[in-house]
């Protein structure tokens, strides 16, 4: 095997490694290490929850032999950290069994560490390669390069309409639009983001529990409400305080074990101080799920990243419109489930 594609293949099992982390590990990237020796795999390893052993750790961990490391070669998607976090640096511990060489898919996109622990490395006398399925690298950790370079979680909006582009019934009642199947999906979505995002009327209408019940041992989502003027109030699923709730207004900060009232000072700019907010609380990832005058908004703004849209067969000839997409977003993706038909837009 050429050297060049070997080290792809390595990388690509390093970044299906890295995914399996996709629901636990926010608001750290997924990372996936592989440790090689003479072209066999001898250890690998991924971040499996946040606060817990690094890829790195788990990869060195899992080798047998730990005389073949000084000979070994390291395959991980993301820079080996150099700082104390909730963890001791990985730099050390790969310069602590002298590994030969490091092999780096993307820097870490901290301005204040990226290159550090590539440095460190070096300096240690390892070889350092870095770049190896870098768009892929991007691709994985979106959520997470997108927050640390810009200060804003990743945006993905999703909403179901009919065939005939409603999203609600008339009166505002809610609507079963989806199937069973695809609901599912829906709630692996969830779980895949920080956190789920609706406003105001979409609690009074629907009173949706905005968790991720339907799949298997999920992450549930913060759940993120915009109520200005604070009109839930009652018996509502949100204020059941089963799981982490951010309710963002204009008039008062409060909390209460597990739900947290957050004062925005002025309607101007409401959303963009928001999302800082929910960034700086370590939420990188938001879905928006509605409803359609909030969508509007987050258009208006181009506060988005990517659009999901199910549409399903069924009609009802009168209802509340579905948002329109924005025009000049490419559709990267469309597929069928069952009768539904999934279209996935991104910027």
């Amino acid at each position: 095997m050429e050297r060049q594609n070997a080290d792809q293949v390595f990388m690509e099992r390093a970044l299906q490694l890295a995914a399996l982390g996709r629901e636990w590990v926010s608001p750290n990237p997924m990372v996936g290490c592989v440790i090689v020796h003479d072209g066999l795999i001898i250890g690998e390893g991924f971040h499996q929850k946040y606060g817990e052993a690094h890829a790195e750790v788990n990869a060195v961990n899992a080798v047998i032999n730990k005389e073949l490391l000084h000979e070994a070669t390291v395959y991980v998607t993301l820079e080996p950290c150099a700082h104390f976090g909730k963890t001791p640096p990985c730099a050390d511990l790969l310069i602590k069994h002298k590994i030969k060489k490091v092999v780096v898919c993307n820097l870490d996109p901290f301005p204040q560490v990226s290159g550090i622990g590539v440095k460190k490395l070096q300096e240690a006398g390892i070889e350092v390669v870095v770049g190896v399925l870098a768009q892929e690298g991007e691709e994985l950790n979106k959520r997470f390069f997108k927050a640390h370079r810009f200060g804003l979680p990743y945006i993905v909006i999703k909403w179901a309409e009919t065939s005939d582009g409603y999203v609600a019934q008339k009166d505002g009642n809610p609507l079963a639009i989806s199937n069973t199947t695809t609901n599912i999906t829906v709630h692996r979505w969830r779980a895949e983001e920080a956190g789920i995002l609706v406003g105001t009327n979409t609690i009074l209408n629907d009173n949706p529990q905005l968790n991720a019940r339907n799949w298997p041992e999920a992450n549930n989502p913060t759940r993120i409400i915009i109520d200005r003027n604070l009109r839930i109030q009652g018996d509502f699923h949100i204020l059941d305080q089963k799981q982490k709730t951010l309710i963002y207004n204009l008039h008062k900060n409060q909390s209460i074990d597990n739900l947290e009232y957050i004062k925005i000072e002025s309607e101007i700019d409401f959303l963009n101080k928001m999302l800082s907010s929910l960034k700086n609380r370590g939420i990188n990832s938001i879905l928006v799920e509605g409803g359609p005058q909030l969508i509007q908004s987050f258009f208006e703004e181009q506060l988005y990243d990517e659009i999901r849209i199910i549409k399903s067969g069924r009609a009802i000839k009168e209802g509340i419109n579905a948002p329109n997409v924005p025009s000049g977003i490419p559709l990267v993706k469309n597929y069928s489930i069952l009768n539904d038909q999934i279209f996935i837009f991104a910027r």
